[in-house]
């Protein structure tokens, strides 16, 4: 039996009319024919329409209507409590048959068409925060760059912009690496940037970035505080120098290259003070004229010889004595501060004392102290460094040892012997109060000096010159300090040595 769903009439294979079957909305009715003798079971089509069938019917029955020209296949659920699975109504001409193997639910389309929505709502989202473009402006040119590009990454996508690198320079300033400095250098929004900081920055709309070359670098280095030795200045012109400032350190801040290996002073943290050497030439200031006799290189045979004209003519003078000869002849080392004259250093060897080292000087001055000391029992400081050689090296390196340095302003050049007359001569002609007389007692032939020395003393008082020591001429000017004067110059704890 078939049904047009089209409200056709329906005839038996014969073509013979028959009664239309009933839509049953309630229990199905009881006198429904069925082979089985089993009660009709409902269905239920998708949609609104209601079909009955009978279980078990092949769905091929359906489908023999002669002239079917197609086929259409409708979903229905089989009856509550069926063991069996879902019917498709089949159908064909406009007629249909059920088939119990498909099911169709549309409870479903609404969930997908919410997680379309979330898809496309997420898509823009994603879109709106990390893909779209932001438009900015790269050394006054219009760019576009991803939203959320950091700047570095943004400045190595685009090769800096092509700035040049710096050079990495030492800490002395010299060229270790010609592109090791800074990579570039950026500003963003017109705010100066350091590259190191730029990977935090996210570029927006709206940004200003400026890249140019980039600076140069210092290499790595390590910093140290350290002692900053004083220098020296020394006056010139004088015939006595001595020490008249002592140095003191300061402190300065120096910085090591960890690649160079050069150090450089960074910062002075604290001015050292220089130590200053003066050099007068005494002036008497009671009114009285005062001069100073001197002899160098002894002792020697002459040396008792020149001791006795003094004495006779009451005259004290001043014996810078060299060390190796001082130690040969000890009684005659003695003799001169028994007759009341003044002894000195000529340091020990009589050697240019620039041409030394630092500890071959030392030891040239105190050496000679130390045989002064033993033959006459005082410690000296005063010394006539030889040829009269004795700059702010020399001083730079042993201030600590002397109180001065005494040079002349009359030479008699009796070393070259040029006559008794000559060496009389030399001394009358240049004499002036406060004037020091360069003579020797020693290094050579010294008759001529002693042959002249007694017209020297004689002339010289009848101008009105008084004889001195070094030491009294010197405490005749107030310039001088005592322990200069003295010889007791001692270098004061805080203060240090210039560097030389």
């Amino acid at each position: 039996m078939t049904q047009d769903i089209r409200g056709q009439k329906h005839t038996d294979k014969s073509g013979a009319p028959r009664a239309k079957p009933q839509m049953h909305h309630g229990p199905a009715a009881s006198s429904w024919p069925h082979a089985s003798g089993h009660e009709p079971r409902r269905y239920k089509a998708a949609g609104t329409a209601r079909v009955y069938g009978v279980p078990g019917k092949s769905a091929q029955a359906h489908r023999k209507d002669a002239g079917a020209s197609r086929q259409a296949k409708l979903h229905v659920p089989l009856p509550v409590g069926s063991s069996k699975a879902s019917g498709v109504v089949s159908l064909k001409k406009s007629k249909f048959t059920v088939s119990p193997d498909a099911h169709t639910d549309h409870s479903h389309i609404p969930l997908i068409v919410l997680c379309a929505l979330v898809v496309l709502i997420g898509a823009g989202v994603g879109w709106m925060w990390f893909l779209r473009p932001v438009h900015i402006t790269v050394n006054d040119q219009a760019k576009q760059v991803r939203i959320g590009t950091s700047l570095d990454k943004y400045l190595a996508d685009n090769n800096y912009f092509d700035a040049q690198p710096g050079k990495l320079l030492s800490v002395g300033g010299n060229v270790i690496d010609e592109r090791g400095g800074d990579r570039c250098a950026v500003s963003l929004n017109g705010r100066e940037v350091k590259l190191s900081d730029a990977s935090s920055l996210k570029l927006e709309d709206g940004n200003t970035v400026t890249v140019g070359n980039g600076a140069d670098a210092t290499e790595e280095h390590s910093e140290e505080t350290v002692t900053m030795a004083p220098g020296i200045q020394m006056e010139k012109g004088g015939a006595i120098q001595f020490v008249s400032q002592w140095g003191k350190a300061g402190k300065k801040k120096v910085w090591h290259g960890k690649t160079s290996g050069e150090t450089v002073d960074k910062e002075v943290l604290q001015e050292a003070t220089d130590m200053k050497i003066a050099s007068l030439t005494p002036k008497p200031s009671d009114g009285g004229k005062y001069i100073a006799l001197t002899f160098d290189d002894g002792p020697s045979s002459y040396t008792q010889q020149i001791l006795d004209i003094l004495a006779q003519k009451g005259v004290h003078a001043t014996f810078y004595n060299l060390g190796n000869q001082a130690g040969k002849s000890p009684s005659l080392t003695k003799a001169v501060l028994d007759g009341g004259h003044e002894l000195a250093s000529h340091t020990n060897q009589h050697q240019n004392l620039p041409t030394l080292s630092k500890d071959d000087l030392r030891s040239e001055i105190t050496s000679t102290f130390d045989v002064l000391e033993k033959a006459s029992g005082k410690r000296q400081q005063m010394i006539r460094a030889p040829y009269g050689a004795f700059t702010d090296t020399e001083w730079a390196r042993s201030a600590d040892l002397i109180s001065c340095n005494v040079l002349w302003n009359i030479d008699t050049l009796d070393w070259k012997r040029p006559g008794a007359t000559a060496i009389t001569d030399m001394v009358l002609s240049h004499a002036f109060n406060g004037s020091i007389v360069l003579m020797h007692d020693g290094g050579g032939d010294r008759s001529q000096d002693i042959e002249a020395l007694p017209h020297i003393i004689d002339k010289l008082k009848a101008q009105g010159y008084t004889f001195l020591t070094v030491s009294e001429l010197m405490a005749k000017d107030s310039r001088f300090p005592k322990d200069v004067v003295k010889g007791t110059v001692s270098m004061p704890k805080d203060a240090v040595l210039p560097e030389k």
